[in-house]
């Protein structure tokens, strides 16, 4: 995870925004060069190589650097068959996130609108500089396969009696408390302690308890490859295995886990499946 803080990101930001509405290949006024000196370099001109020693496997490499396993995958297509060579090297990104290659005359806002990021920090991780033929795009998990239905058509309850305002949304946001920039897997609905929290399409509970940062939590899992969690709750009320239908209810909200928010919230993501676990998407409620 790439984190900021937020100091940095009012340095960033206006010269981002400016960048964001020229085309690829322009090139920086003098204005911008003077301030692209005060950012980091590019994440790409900073991948280093990792020789595999005998023994390891891809997630002990992965959390070595702080990584996740998907990204070294990414990187590496060699390691998509899940084996390792002794010896061989790998290469090894400066944090988590995805290269990808853009087609020409992309501005900075059409990637990070595509790939659900904030402009911004997208704007950082790639030096400050003009678009290139590739870009790193940070958070972002590699999958090897998409959804092939959205998730608005099949998950088309709300996780709430009636609907709430949102203290921090899916993608690169500040983190209140820290005042960094991390990326938010979910989304948090402000409502009252004890507060109904309901499933949003029918399915399997796939876990029901405590879980770390998470609190108490829900995990249903639905048709087609969907997932949906609910987070930081004070009662649950359903059980592993158990079958519920939509508008079912399975606790209720409260202040378990670690919070962004000191408001009562719910936090609330979606996911699918890939070869690579459940992968957050942004919910659309």
């Amino acid at each position: 995870m790439i984190t900021l803080s937020y100091s940095t990101l009012l340095t960033v930001l206006p010269l981002g925004l400016l960048l964001l509405t020229t085309a690829a290949n322009s090139a920086p006024s003098n204005n911008v060069s003077t301030a692209t000196s005060s950012c980091p370099p590019p994440a790409l001109s900073r991948l280093t190589r990792h020789k595999v020693a005998p023994g390891e496997t891809i997630e002990a490499i992965a959390q070595k650097y702080n990584l996740i396993s998907a990204t070294l995958i990414g990187f590496n297509p060699t390691l998509r068959t899940g084996q390792l060579t002794v010896g061989s090297e790998i290469v090894i990104p400066p944090f988590n996130g995805i290269r990808v290659e853009v087609p020409p005359n992309q501005s900075w806002q059409q990637i990070a609108t595509k790939y659900k990021v904030r402009a911004d920090v997208l704007f950082e991780a790639n030096g400050c500089q003009p678009v290139s033929q590739f870009v790193f795009v940070p958070g972002v998990n590699w999958s090897p396969e998409a959804p092939s239905t959205s998730a608005s058509s099949l998950l088309t309850g709300y996780p709430l009696p009636t609907k709430a305002p949102v203290a921090m949304g899916y993608g690169w946001q500040i983190n209140p408390n820290t005042g960094q920039v991390v990326f938010h897997s979910g989304v948090d609905l402000l409502a009252p302690v004890g507060t109904n929290v309901q499933a949003v399409a029918a399915g399997t509970i796939a876990f029901a308890g405590e879980q770390g940062s998470y609190g108490n939590l829900v995990v249903v899992n639905h048709a087609e490859g969907r997932q949906t969690r609910y987070a930081h709750l004070q009662k649950v009320s359903v059980t592993t295995g158990q079958i519920v239908e939509q508008g079912q209810v399975l606790g209720t909200v409260g202040t378990t886990g670690e919070r962004t928010s000191a408001e009562p919230h719910l936090h609330f993501e979606v996911r699918y499946n890939s070869s690579l676990g459940w992968v957050a998407e942004e919910p659309t409620l």
